[in-house]
C-alpha cells in the first residue's frame, strides 16, 4: 500500500458495531465487564480506548512501524522515552533542537541523575567520540528547530548499532510523507502530532512509534503507568488530520519552496534556512533521506537586528504571529523570544538561533498572498 493510501486506510477498518467509516469518539472512562477480568479488551480508558487504538494503528501504518502510542503532548512522548533510561545514563542530543526538548532534558532528567551531551551533529561521524559505557540514546532532530539542519540518519544508526544504543528520531518537521526514520535505521520515531499530523492547530498531542516488540512493551507499560495518554475527541481529531496529510504537504512543501526563493532573493534578508537549496549544508543529505524539503523556513535579515525582527512578525496580516507551526494558516515566529526562550542566550546563538532569526511555518493559502504579505511586512 502507497503512502498516501494508508493515511486513509493503513490499519483502518470500519467500526464492528455499526460499520461507521470513521472510527467513533468513545467518550467513555470505563468499560462493563461480564465477570471480573471477563471484558472485550477495554477495561480503562488510560489504558487503552478504541479510538485511541485506531489513531495508534494509523500511526503505526504511516510511518511503517508495528507500534504506535499516543500521548497527551510531545513533551509527553520524549517524557516517556526518557523514563527508559536510570540515573548514570547519558544521551547524545543535537545540540540545535527545540526548546521544549532542551528544558525537559536539562532541567527536569538531568535532576534525576540523566547526563546529556549536546553536540553538532551535521557530520554523523562527530557522534561516535562522544559515545561511553553509559551512553543508552542518541536523540535526533531533523529538519532541526529552527536552524533547519540536516542530520543523516542512517548514519547515526549505524553508530547505535554498533554500540547498542537506541536511536530516537524527533521526526515533527518533516512528517513521514517525507522522511520515515524506522526505515534508516531508527528504533523510536516521535512526533509533536499538535503539528502537521493534527494539522489543523486544533489540538495538542505527542505520538511514538516503533517496530521492535521489546521496546514498544517498555514505552506501553510507560504509558499506563505514568498517564500522560491523549483523549477520544483529540484521538479523533488526529486520525482526521491523518486522512489529509499527503495533499496538505504537497501544498506546504510547494508554498515552502516559493518562499524560501523568494526570500532568497530579497535585499532585506541576508541568510535563508531551508534544506532545498543547494547549498544548504547536508542538502546531499536531505535528497538522500527526504522526498521533498517540507514548509518550515528561518531566515535572518540583514544587519542581524533585533528591533527589525520584532517589527517584521508584527506587520505581518496573513503568517500569524504565534507558537507552533504545521497547520493549514501560515505562522511566522521569533525563537529567542518565543520556542526557544527557555534556552540561555549564549547556548542559542552557538547553534545560530539569534535575536535576528525569524522562523516560518508556510501555511496552504494562495502563494500569491503569502508573498504580498511578506512583502508587505519587510518593506515597511
Amino acid at each position: 500500500m502507497k503512502f498516501n493510501t494508508k493515511t486513509i486506510h493503513g490499519k483502518q477498518q470500519p467500526d464492528k458495531a455499526y460499520g461507521a467509516v470513521m472510527p467513533p469518539i468513545y467518550q467513555t472512562s470505563t468499560y462493563a465487564q461480564s465477570t471480573p477480568g471477563g471484558h472485550k479488551g477495554y477495561e480503562y480508558s488510560r489504558t487503552h480506548n478504541p479510538t485511541r487504538t485506531a489513531l495508534e494503528n494509523a500511526l503505526a501504518s504511516i510511518e511503517n512501524g508495528n507500534y504506535g502510542m499516543a500521548f497527551a503532548s510531545g513533551l509527553a512522548a520524549i517524557d516517556a522515552i526518557m523514563k527508559l533510561l536510570k540515573p548514570g545514563d547519558e544521551v547524545i542530543s543535537t545540540s540545535d533542537l527545540y526548546g521544549g526538548t532542551y528544558r525537559l532534558f536539562t532541567k527536569i532528567f538531568e535532576g534525576y541523575g540523566i547526563k546529556f551531551q549536546f553536540v553538532g551533529m551535521q557530520n554523523a561521524a562527530n557522534i561516535e567520540s562522544y559515545v561511553n559505557t553509559n551512553t543508552k540514546l542518541i536523540w535526533v532532530e531533523t529538519p532541526t528547530n529552527p536552524m533547519m539542519n540536516i542530520i543523516d540518519i542512517e548514519a547515526a544508526s549505524i553508530v547505535a548499532k554498533k554500540y547498542n544504543i537506541l536511536l530516537a528520531v524527533d521526526n515533527t518537521f518533516a512528517t513521514p510523507y517525507l522522511q520515515r526514520p524506522l526505515d534508516l535505521g531508527a528504533d523510536i520515531v516521535m512526533h509533536s502530532a499538535t503539528k502537521y499530523i493534527g494539522g489543523h492547530s486544533d489540538l495538542v498531542m505527542g505520538a511514538l512509534i516503533v517496530k521492535d516488540k521489546e521496546v514498544a512493551d517498555k514505552l506501553y507499560f510507560i504509558q499506563n503507568a505514568s498517564g500522560a495518554i491523549c483523549g477520544p475527541m483529540d484521538s479523533f481529531l488526529a486520525l482526521r488530520g491523518i486522512k489529509t496529510l499527503h495533499v496538505r504537504m504537497q501544498r506546504h512543501c510547494e508554498n515552502g519552496k516559493a518562499i524560501a526563493e523568494y526570500l532568497a532573493n530579497h535585499p532585506k534578508i541576508s541568510t535563508v534556512y531551508w534544506p532545498g537549496f543547494s547549498n544548504h549544508p547536508n542538502h546531499d543529505i536531505a535528497k538522500k533521506q527526504m522526498d521533498d524539503f517540507g514548509g518550515m523556513i528561518s531566515f535572518v535579515t540583514k544587519g542581524n537586528n533585533y528591533t527589525e525582527a520584532i517589527r517584521i512578525v508584527e506587520n505581518l496580516k496573513i503568517f500569524t504571529l504565534a507558537e507552533s507551526l504545521g497547520g493549514v494558516e501560515s505562522l511566522a515566529g521569533h525563537p529567542a523570544s518565543m520556542t526557544h526562550a527557555s534556552i540561555p542566550k549564549e547556548e542559542r546563538e552557538k547553534t545560530g538561533v539569534v535575536d535576528s532569526l525569524i522562523r516560518l511555518s508556510v501555511g496552504i493559502e494562495d502563494i500569491n498572498d503569502l508573498i504580498d504579505d511578506l512583502a508587505q511586512a519587510l518593506g515597511k
